[in-house]
């Protein structure tokens, strides 16, 4: 159970990491394939690993199986910037930690005939966990419509797939070795985005000015999101095939993470965030949580 621990770190981390992002962002680059170009091209920089492992050149079809892992990823960032830019967080993020779990299981059905399924209590938890983390980011007010489903769907999907196919290029190769593949495959992608005229004028406008200690907050960041990015391939290195999906539901321990972390700052720094308390709120929350739980200690039985 080693990758259910690494997993629950990965997403403690990236919850600390959206918070910082929601603070410190006010949104310089507002088109999504400028975003996901400038995410993408920070991939480059595992090149810088090569010379401290035991790198190797693997198969032709390891390479293809390991950029197009890398290759979905972005275009599912890309879908996922695209919703947070035309909708609020809470119409898009449910969608997606509800879907993309869904989405690995069948892919990782289909393409095993069948023969990789988790046990039957651990479905259960699966279940659990994709309802509290739907429940837990639900905002009643702001309802999933068709418009915000039509963005997240394809989102989930490359989520989904990009998913599945890191698993398999860690079935078959060392995992930093297949680390490195997987985001060179991603770097090469984003360069295919300097074909839009908007992304190749908006390079050279864009200016990003900050204090030192905010820059330094937003560099430390970026590097906190980058180690929770190889907790969680590594996660997935180590979880069996059949329980990739449960890998990806556990995201809902992010949001209790995040929920935690929001109201400690909106009492101690009601400036900076303030979160929203209801007796219906805290009820909602508290189901979503419960089930979490649920599925965590199904997972551990």
């Amino acid at each position: 159970m080693t990758w259910f621990v690494i997993a629950i770190l990965a997403y403690f981390l990236f919850a600390i990491v959206f918070l910082i992002d929601k603070n410190l962002l006010t949104g310089p680059i507002q088109n999504p394939k400028v975003y996901t170009f400038y995410t993408g091209l920070l991939r480059a920089l595992v090149v810088f690993l090569i010379p401290f492992i035991d790198f190797n050149v693997p198969g032709v079809s390891q390479i293809i199986l390991s950029f197009l892992a890398g290759g979905f990823f972005v275009a599912a960032l890309f879908w996922f910037f695209k919703g947070l830019q035309l909708f609020e967080p809470s119409r898009v993020v449910p969608a997606i930690g509800g879907v993309v779990p869904i989405f690995i299981f069948f892919f990782v059905f289909i393409i095993s005939l069948g023969e990789e399924i988790p046990a039957s209590l651990h479905i259960l938890a699966l279940i659990f966990l994709i309802c509290g983390s739907v429940l837990i980011s639900y905002d009643k007010t702001k309802k999933i419509s068709f418009g915000s489903l039509r963005i997240s769907l394809p989102a989930s999907f490359f989520f989904a797939i990009s998913a599945v196919l890191v698993k398999y290029v860690y079935l078959a190769q060392p995992f930093l070795q297949g680390f490195i593949w997987i985001n060179i495959g991603g770097f090469l992608t984003t360069m295919f985005l300097l074909l839009f005229k908007e992304v190749r004028d908006s390079l050279f406008k864009i200016k990003i000015k900050m204090p030192k200690k905010t820059a330094a907050i937003f560099i430390s960041n970026q590097a906190m999101g980058a180690g929770a990015n190889i907790l969680l391939n590594w996660a997935i290195a180590l979880t069996p095939l059949a329980y990739v999906a449960i890998t990806s539901a556990l995201q809902g321990t992010q949001y209790v993470f995040l929920l935690g972390l929001a109201l400690i700052l909106s009492f101690k720094f009601p400036q900076i965030l303030k979160e929203e308390i209801s007796k219906e709120i805290i009820f909602q929350k508290v189901v979503a949580i419960l089930l979490i739980g649920g599925g965590l200690t199904l997972l551990v039985l």
